[in-house]
């Protein structure tokens, strides 16, 4: 069973055609879990108008903010294999396919993705293109190759990384480097996925940050590491 876990939140433009081309790859007894975020546009009404059972939508009582939406979704998913999807990209028709082959020897996959603009047209790059092509560990923490809507993986690890450290900046990034340490991961060379960028986008994945020197430090990095430390220290101790 696949679960497909979306965190929304006034994504009316796009979220049609992103969720078709994720149903049609999708068996009958998948899901599509949708934590909304308290959208003030037509995101839910178009969602509901697809009359699509496998579809299940969660709406926040006020709002979660981008990472704990994505938990949201994440709590309550039941399948053994799990994808990430933002509101607005377009997912290739052969996603799940791929994604689904190479987890049978791994446990998490990232794949590429190409760029394309709010109209949909190619801004004629790549994902992987913008960052190392390295999978170590201390590349990743340095400049982390970890996009949520590029990557998937086994139940195993959703129940593991579960729940988030409240310090952490990004779920996917807490998920992928977590399991860099303690679970097979591998990046594809797949485009399997229209990533778009529109100047509106909920994530800034694949822009420059401009974060403080403080915060690419502390905050992300060595919280980070800190919480990677907590995590398996208790689970030594439980064990």
């Amino acid at each position: 069973m696949i679960s497909v876990c979306m965190a929304t939140y006034n994504g009316e433009k796009y979220i049609r055609e992103q969720m078709e081309s994720i149903l049609c790859q999708l068996g009958q007894e998948d899901e599509v879990i949708v934590s909304d975020d308290g959208s003030k546009d037509d995101t839910i009404r178009i969602l509901e108008s697809l009359h699509d059972e496998r579809i299940k939508i969660s709406q926040n009582e006020g709002e979660h903010g981008f990472v704990g939406n994505f938990e949201n979704a994440l709590r309550v998913a039941k399948g053994d294999f799990i994808f990430l999807s933002d509101q607005d990209d377009e997912w290739m028709p052969n996603k799940v396919a791929v994604v689904l082959k190479e987890l049978k020897d791994s446990d998490l996959i990232v794949h590429d993705a190409e760029l394309i603009d709010g109209e949909g047209k190619s801004m004629e790059k790549n994902y992987y293109s913008f960052l190392h092509n390295s999978s170590r560990f201390l590349m990743n923490l340095w400049k982390t190759r970890f996009l949520g809507c590029c990557m998937a993986f086994r139940k195993t690890v959703l129940e593991d990384c579960l729940p988030f450290p409240k310090n952490t900046v990004g779920h996917d990034y807490w998920i992928g480097m977590y399991s860099l340490v303690n679970y097979r991961v591998k990046f594809i060379p797949d485009i399997l996925l229209m990533y778009r960028r529109h100047g509106g986008n909920v994530s800034p994945s694949s822009e420059k940050s401009n974060n403080s020197m403080f915060y690419k430090f502390y905050t992300k990095r060595l919280q980070l590491l800190l919480s990677i430390a907590v995590k398996k220290i208790k689970k030594r101790a439980f064990h």
